[in-house]
């Protein structure tokens, strides 16, 4: 086998773009009433990916919900898909409010309704990028709980039936790290990441992010914030951070410490809706651009090592060089192809794994093999993260999209690397 040398190879540099990408599963997200929508379009034409839907579970507290009910949900993710867009979602029987909350439903019913819900959340799977724990108390955040389910034993019961009726892939948010360290004294380790266990797949939302020094009940104990706070550092390396803010609270909630809490506990998604004052007063001190830049993973190609001359089944090794500027890395699973487009079309996995992007730089090698076959001509080297549903794959829009100019193209979700002659 013809083992290439140093100077077989050349090396390409790329320029960086400032400007805003649209990229799935990352960034602000808009509410979206999922149920009574008819298209779903104009949130992707506004800048999101995301759009976050509780879908209200009040007339069925004590009752099995109805077929036209999951049959509308199952509609309303067509529509996502069509949209190009992805679902957070929750569950809940109330609005609130807080501390006199409207009721939530029994232990059983929350089990039976979850045994119901299963087959549509499996079947959309493509369609949610997470879905955070719900159903219990007010808003489904977890506490104040009309039938008293405020308990570890109780939740942990539901939070078990929430990680078996998703699939295998999808990650549980839930609201406070007493509740995660509940389940998990420790947080997910590196070696844990991406192992497909329950603690693997389980994440956090803040629903009050900067309301105050305990971000209204996130973070109730001033003796265990700070490791509260490490806690959830180091599970937002592996599984998604997110949530809303719910008040204005300077100088928490001003730019300074927003960005500072951002970076250090990986988030990846926040509310656009809300609180408006407290987008307003980012708008107004000049950090929204860089959120919305920087919320979850911006990954830019800095350089690239290929062959750019070979024969047809001999081996093209391949070097790359990437940062990632964003608060966190992709949290879904997506494998990295690189894919050889010409007179004919080679699709190659490499060995990579995006999710272990984190904020940073990075350098991997790989090598593909031509076939023996290949027609000679000039070819275009890329690399492509598409989705990993066969129902998002062929779809641009659901492919990851590098910090670049002039190496994208959209009609293909390709990331262009350079051009291979095959002799």
């Amino acid at each position: 086998m013809f083992i290439p040398f140093a100077w077989d190879m050349e090396t390409f540099t790329y320029q960086a773009s400032p400007a805003e990408i649209l990229n799935p599963e990352r960034g602000f997200r808009s509410f979206v009433d999922l149920l009574s929508k008819k298209n779903l379009s104009g949130y992707r034409d506004s800048g999101n990916t995301l759009v976050y839907a509780s879908i209200r579970l009040d007339d069925y507290r004590a009752s099995d919900l109805p077929e036209d009910l999951l049959a509308k949900m199952d509609a309303a993710f067509r529509l996502a898909r069509a949209a190009g867009v992805k679902v957070v979602l929750r569950f809940a029987y109330n609005a609130g409010p807080y501390p006199n909350s409207e009721p939530d439903a029994s232990k059983e019913w929350v089990l039976r309704h979850i045994e119901q819900l299963a087959p549509i959340l499996r079947k959309n799977a493509d369609g949610i990028a997470w879905m955070q724990a719900g159903f219990i108390g007010a808003w489904g955040e977890w506490h104040t709980s009309t039938n008293g389910l405020d308990n570890p034993a109780d939740k942990r019961e539901i939070y078990n039936a929430l990680i078996t009726a998703l699939p295998a892939d999808r990650v549980v948010q839930l609201r406070t790290p007493k509740d995660l360290r509940a389940l998990y004294p420790n947080p997910l380790t590196e070696e844990q990441a991406f192992t497909g266990s329950a603690q693997a797949r389980t994440g956090h939302h803040n629903d009050c992010f900067l309301a105050g020094e305990d971000d209204w009940g996130t973070y109730p104990n001033p003796l265990t914030r700070s490791s509260d706070k490490a806690y959830l550092s180091e599970m937002g390396r592996f599984t998604p951070v997110g949530g809303e803010t719910c008040n204005p609270n300077p100088p928490r909630s001003d730019c300074a410490t927003a960005l500072k809490e951002m970076e250090l506990l990986h988030y990846t998604e926040l509310n656009q809706n809300y609180h408006p004052e407290v987008i307003a007063g980012w708008k107004k001190g000049g950090c929204f651009e860089e959120m919305r830049r920087r919320l979850g993973y911006r990954i830019t190609l800095q350089s690239a090592s290929f062959r750019t001359e070979l024969p047809s089944g001999s081996v093209l090794p391949l070097s790359i060089r990437l940062e990632n500027s964003g608060f966190a890395a992709p949290v879904n699973p997506r494998t990295l192809y690189a894919v050889l487009d010409g007179p004919a079309r080679y699709v190659y996995p490499l060995t990579a794994d995006p999710r272990r992007w984190e904020p940073g730089q990075h350098e991997f090698s790989d090598q593909i093999r031509l076939p023996v076959d290949a027609p000679q001509g000039t070819y275009r080297l890329a690399l492509w993260l598409p989705d990993p549903y066969p129902t998002l794959r062929d779809d641009p829009r659901y492919a990851i999209r590098f910090a670049n100019e002039n190496t994208w193209v959209e009609e293909t979700g390709l990331n262009i690397l350079g051009q291979v002659i095959v002799r």
